[in-house]
């Protein structure tokens, strides 16, 4: 039942708020009068509210209504009430604190999982996964725990950096750091480069975009994950791999 789509980014270089993935989303909330925004994760700078009139103003041109998590007098009984939820980008693990102290995490997972339609980006795409452990956020705040919604039995890393061989930068790159993270967990972690998008329904998923992504398995070589690419074989994981 579950209806998912998970954006590597909001913006697009040279592109609106949401602007590249305008059809994907116009569809995917199509028959949807209002959408739940959540804004926990917001960026440097911005106010709850300023994030949340941002997104706001961007979906009302697509035709949608925006109301606040943070503006609902009880948290979980607006994830409860709600028709659709797009879960903005940010920092990773201020979303996830959130999310636990607000009690909303489990409403939400429990939401998305019986088929109300989760959009998320960057960060709000990190928390669909198994768990946030392969975001490129820095911990700046400590979550109750690293574990995310589940609605895919698999990690997502948004705004996935291919190596650059010219660079002459000495740091670790996206796949090493990836594969750092599979010497200690077992699930897969896919990529999506700026501008792809993963679409999740029921059990089917597909990533779709301008571009696409790398696909990282532990013990493996990682393979490249083109648009328009079925990845519903991903869905038949182990969910407590």
């Amino acid at each position: 039942m579950r209806d998912i789509l998970l954006l590597s980014t909001s913006t697009v270089h040279g592109t609106r708020f949401l602007e590249y993935a305008e059809t994907e989303i116009r569809t995917f909330l199509s028959g949807r009068a209002t959408v739940l925004f959540v804004p926990y994760a917001r960026p440097s700078g911005m106010t709850y509210d300023a994030y949340t009139e941002a997104a706001r103003g961007r979906l009302r041109d697509m035709g949608f209504d925006v109301t606040g998590l943070h503006e609902a007098a009880d948290p979980v009984a607006a994830v409860m009430e709600a028709e659709a939820t797009f879960v903005g980008g940010g920092n990773t693990f201020v979303l996830l604190r959130e999310l636990y102290e607000t009690g909303a995490l489990e409403a939400l997972r429990d939401r998305a999982l019986g088929g109300m339609p989760y959009m998320g980006s960057s960060a709000g795409s990190n928390l669909a996964g198994l768990t946030i452990g392969t975001t490129n956020d820095m911990p700046i705040v400590e979550p109750k725990s690293f574990q995310a919604l589940g609605l895919v039995p698999f990690n997502i890393n948004p705004h996935y950096l291919d190596p650059d061989p010219g660079s002459t930068h000495m740091g670790e790159t996206r796949e090493t750091r990836i594969a750092e993270f599979h010497r200690f967990n077992e699930q897969p972690v896919l990529g999506l480069r700026e501008g792809a998008t993963l679409r999740v329904e029921g059990d089917s998923a597909r990533v779709v975009g301008s571009r696409g992504g790398r696909l990282f398995r532990a013990g493996s070589d990682a393979t490249e994950v083109e648009s328009g690419e079925d990845v519903s074989f991903l869905l038949d994981e182990d969910m407590n791999a």
